[in-house]
Order: C-alpha cells, then sequence, then structure tokens
C-alpha cells in the first residue's frame, strides 16, 4: 500500500498487478466502505491491499462492463473479499466499493487462479 496525498483528495494507492499499475482509494470512496463495510476499514485495509495484489478469481460485473470485482477467499474469516475498480479508458484506476460476502457475486470470469 502506498500513501499518496494532494491538496484536492487524500488518496490511498494499493498495486494491482493485473492493471499494470495502482489503483485509487479516495477519501470519499474510504468513507462509503468504513461506512457501509465496516469489516474492511479501518482495520483490515490489508485484505483490499491483498485482494488487488493477488486475487483467487477477476470478473466484470454484468452490465457495467468498466467495472472488474478482485475476489479472494480468506479463510479466517470464512468470507470472500470483492473490491470493485473501474477500468476505463482513463489511466487512472479507482476502487469504487469493498466488501466482505459469504458469495461471490454474479458476473463474467475473465481470470481465475487454477
Amino acid at each position: 500500500m502506498m500513501d499518496e496525498n494532494d491538496e484536492e483528495h487524500g488518496s490511498t494507492f494499493f498495486p494491482c498487478p493485473y492493471l499494470g499499475g495502482l489503483a485509487d482509494l479516495n477519501d470519499e470512496r474510504e468513507r462509503h466502505i468504513r461506512d457501509g463495510h465496516g469489516e474492511l476499514l479501518p482495520e483490515r485495509v490489508e485484505l483490499i491491499e491483498l485482494t488487488l495484489a493477488a486475487p483467487e478469481r477477476i470478473q466484470r460485473k454484468i452490465p457495467d462492463d468498466n467495472s472488474l470485482q478482485f475476489c479472494r477467499w480468506y479463510q479466517d474469516l470464512g468470507k470472500y473479499v470483492v473490491v470493485a475498480v473501474v477500468n476505463d479508458s482513463r489511466p487512472r484506476k479507482w476502487i469504487v466499493t469493498a466488501y466482505v460476502t459469504h458469495r461471490l457475486p454474479r458476473g463474467e470470469i475473465i481470470w481465475q487462479r487454477d
């Protein structure tokens, strides 16, 4: 994880090898995750980092072709962590949401670890 702040807003950047760069978690999206999905932030931010760095599955959310869902099972939680990243034509890749779930969301699988 790499913290970086600018004058307009603060962001935390996570390495995402699949996208070939960094995924941006800005303050507004961080609040959304913290307030709506309290199992992850602030105490378990490393699960977002690990899910982006080494997912077990990447899928495209249907019908939103610009959003990729990075998914990984965590035995200690007994649940999946899903991190949704917008991957459009802009160079910036940004995290829309992240959450913990018992079931994987629907989507078109575009990559899966063997």
